[in-house]
């Protein structure tokens, strides 16, 4: 009698951190990871949000709270994986956030919390991880569709991603020589609770929502899960000869 053996995962013996992992993309992407074979570090800013996500991942997961907009707490993030003896083979900076506000409403607040969070919270989340990577490690930056495609009331937020793109650019060329590899995964509108919150507040969410399948060839806005999918790739060797690149997953939104 022959005992199946089953393959392995595409990220076994990998060990993962994704920021904002604690619900919609980053979550999803989370499971996805463990799935594969990955141990992974998710992040976020409330506590009983991380406890649940992982108790739903199921095993192989930590959460470590924290704000990547403030210094100190990446400090304390990478510290615990460093104290834990782990490297990182996978970089996920994930989190992100933005206000629907239109020209001539734009606010300070508003504009400085999108730019902490999507810009300074990328660049230093990726800095400061850079001494527990390992050779030919994977950094994916989360972009966005509406970083290449102009968003009626969503400039500030569109312009952080924009900035994404080209820290992929610039840095494949800081990081020539290192083997690490750096690339953009864009979602264009995805059932994220993040997006349908933020849909919440026009009170008009359904015709949104249709608003975004009438402009997909696809006909329909995207899935967590779909996003994660194309993570997954990005993540494993099998995107090895990919670096500076973006990938969107939007429904060809942004591509027609």
């Amino acid at each position: 009698m022959t005992t199946e053996v089953k393959p392995a995962g595409r990220l076994q013996g990998k060990i993962a951190l994704i920021t904002g992992g604690n619900s919609g993309i980053g979550l999803a992407s989370a499971r996805r990871f463990v799935a594969e074979g990955a141990f992974v570090y998710i992040t976020g800013r409330r506590q009983s949000q991380l406890d649940e996500a992982v108790a739903s991942i199921g095993g192989n997961a930590r959460a470590i709270r924290g704000d990547v907009s403030n210094l100190a707490d990446l400090d304390h993030i990478y510290s615990v994986i460093a104290a834990e003896g782990k490297r990182l083979d996978i970089v996920f900076a994930n989190a992100g956030l933005g206000a629907l506000e239109a020209l001539g409403h734009i606010t300070e607040e508003g504009f400085d919390l999108a730019f902490n969070v999507n810009v300074k919270g990328t660049v230093f989340t990726v800095q400061k991880a850079l001494p527990l990577l390992s050779p030919g490690a994977s950094i994916i930056l989360t972009g966005s569709s509406t970083g290449s495609k102009g968003t009626a009331a969503f400039s500030v937020y569109s312009a952080t991603k924009a900035a994404i793109r080209n820290f992929a650019r610039s840095w494949a060329l800081d990081l020539r020589g290192t083997t690490i590899r750096v690339n953009v995964l864009s979602p264009g509108a995805t059932t994220t609770p993040g997006l349908l919150n933020l849909l919440d507040t026009t009170g008009a969410q359904q015709q949104a929502l249709q608003s975004f399948c009438d402009q997909s060839p696809l006909s329909r806005v995207g899935d967590p899960e779909e996003i994660a999918a194309v993570a997954v790739f990005l993540a494993s060797d099998d995107s090895t000869y990919m670096t500076g690149s973006e990938i969107f997953v939007d429904g060809g939104q942004a591509q027609v």
